[in-house]
Parts: C-alpha cells; structure tokens; sequence
C-alpha cells in the first residue's frame, strides 16, 4: 500500500472544534508545531481523515490545509528544516477546554 507525507495545518475558530481537530488529527500523524501534523497515509486514511474533519470544521470560519510532501518512503524527513531551536516532534497536549 502506497502512502504520501502530508502536512496538515489548521486554524479553528472555536476552542471546542479546535480540541476536536487535534484530537483527529493526532490518531493520523506526529504533531509538529501547536497546529501542524505531519501525517504518513494511504489514500483510504487520507479519505477518512478528510470525512472527519469535515464533520468538525464549520466552513465559514475553520479551515485545514492539507499539503502533500511527496512518497512516505522517499526523504521526506530531511526536508525539515529549522530556523531557531532544532525540528522536534511536540509532545505537548492540548488543552481540554
């Protein structure tokens, strides 16, 4: 089964929906930043992914990019780069609101 590296980055207006969409996105990659998950899926996990947040987001105010890096088997981690502190996977929680 072949599988592409997206990243998925999100900008949720409501602190309910927002705990929501980490918490989906979080069973399909490894949280980089405070809204960004780097998530290695086949095209059926892609497609449900999507069906899920698009039950959580209200599509007036929310939107999720997702953003695909390339095959899951190529180099794709190398292509992080960081400008400050070294790239680490965040292994903070959000908050429960």
């Amino acid at each position: 089964m072949e599988r592409t590296t997206y990243l998925v980055t999100y900008d949720i207006c409501d602190p309910k929906r927002l705990r929501s969409v980490y918490l989906t996105c979080r069973s399909y990659g490894d949280h980089l930043q405070y809204s960004v998950f780097r998530c290695d899926l086949s095209a059926l996990q892609k497609a449900r992914l999507i069906a899920e947040l698009d039950d959580i987001v209200n599509k007036h105010e929310d939107q999720v990019l997702i953003v695909a890096l390339g095959s899951a088997d190529s180099d794709v981690n190398r292509r992080f780069e960081a400008v400050g502190r070294p790239y680490e996977a965040k292994t903070r929680r959000a908050k429960i609101v």
